[in-house]
């Protein structure tokens, strides 16, 4: 006998919901859903199973007698306009809580191994200088413009900078999927990325679905807000007005990290043609994106001149970005899964783990495998042994 299950109807819409089904991903993948909203038929288990898997969602949620309220599990700075974001996806939810799984995992890590902690999370306040604050970042990580005309590009820009960050004792995790699940992209209109902060285990993640350009440009935003304490969920806009003092804080800290307001008097000749962004881009080595908000710091652009040429300026990035990509046969999975791990991390998980004091199996999970030969590859492409 196939025993059927009565489910609340508005369980099934919160978890489509969740999920950002549209109506034709739920033709497709949930043909049966409006005869279980009308209770004109309902699901077996297996077929509520096979649904809460389609749809992320925990099959115990869904007997509960009403949906779960389910906010973001740390202080959302994101805004549409300057209206707060209601809804947080599945996706969203499932790499923060992901995220920090792994931090509490690094935080007995760190206490087990005696790691001092991190000091400069919290040293500073909103009403800090931001130039100042952007000094001792700059410093600390060795990232002042002499040091960076080593740098070939913006893109080896982002690969230094996620080592450097990391060297001061903070976790970097760049990920544009949830987990190892290519088939979950991550969306960068519904955030960018966050901050978790913690005294001995601060961890940043930026979306890495995102332009390399807005990921620079995130990821020392991100690093604002460790300085400040505050764990965040950002979008880190650089082409909307921002109300929120703390997200506009760390807006002008990451700008003046990246492009010091005093040099970019010095080094603009004038004129925002492409061939003197891609000039500035190249002394600074950071997006042409991020000399024009410097320039309309600056004042050498008005507000209005500045969102018009940075909406030209994006589809001209984003079009040649898309070129590239079609040109390429892809990412290497060996090469990305540390960038979206955190090195420092992986590094920990696989030494622990050979001292003994982390299961096989548990490292895996921590590292998003399920095979001992792709545990053994990761740490050959790792270094740790």
């Amino acid at each position: 006998m196939v025993v059927r299950v009565r489910v609340e109807p508005a369980l099934l819409r919160w978890a489509v919901d969740r999920a950002g089904w549209t109506e034709e991903t739920i033709a497709q993948r949930a043909p049966r859903l409006d005869a279980w909203l009308t209770d004109s038929a309902r699901p077996t288990l297996k077929q509520l199973e096979q649904f809460a898997h389609a749809t992320h969602a925990p099959l115990g949620l869904l007997f509960l007698p009403e949906p779960p309220n389910e906010p973001v599990p740390i202080p959302d700075m994101r805004t549409l306009g300057n209206r707060v974001i209601a809804r947080p996806s599945v996706d969203l939810l499932d790499t923060i809580y992901s995220c920090q799984s792994r931090q509490e995992w690094y935080q007995d890590y760190a206490t087990n191994h005696g790691l001092p902690r991190v000091e400069f999370v919290g040293s500073a306040d909103i009403f800090d200088p931001p130039e100042r604050v952007a000094t001792q970042v700059r410093s600390m990580l060795k990232f002042d413009l002499p040091q960076r005309a080593a740098f070939n590009s913006w893109e080896e820009a982002l690969r230094k900078l996620i080592d450097r960050i990391e060297s001061i004792g903070v976790l970097v995790m760049i990920s544009g999927i949830v987990g190892s699940d290519t088939h979950r992209a991550l969306d960068p209109e519904e955030f960018r990325g966050f901050a978790l902060v913690d005294s001995t285990a601060p961890l940043i993640f930026v979306n890495g679905a995102d332009t390399k350009a807005a990921q620079i440009f995130t990821m020392v935003h991100e690093l604002a807000h460790v300085w400040l304490g505050e764990s965040a969920l950002s979008d880190a806009p650089m082409a909307q007005s921002i109300e929120n003092s703390a997200e506009l804080w760390c807006n002008q800290v990451a700008a003046e990290v990246l492009v010091p307001l005093e040099s970019i008097h010095n080094e603009y000749l004038g004129q925002t043609s492409v061939s003197e962004l891609e000039r500035l881009a190249r002394t600074y080595r950071v997006s042409t994106l991020v000399v024009l908000k410097r320039l309309h710091d600056a004042h050498f652009l008005t507000w209005d001149e500045y969102q018009a040429q940075y909406e030209v300026e994006l589809e001209r990035v984003v079009s040649a970005l898309r070129e590239r990509r079609g040109s390429s046969g892809g990412g290497n999975y060996y090469y990305t899964q540390p960038i979206r791990l955190s090195r420092q991390f992986a590094r920990a998980v696989i030494a622990d783990t050979f001292e003994g004091r982390t299961a096989y199996r548990d490292a895996y999970h921590l590292l998003g495998t399920r095979k001992h030969q792709t545990f053994q590859n990761l740490v050959a492409e790792i270094g740790a042994a």
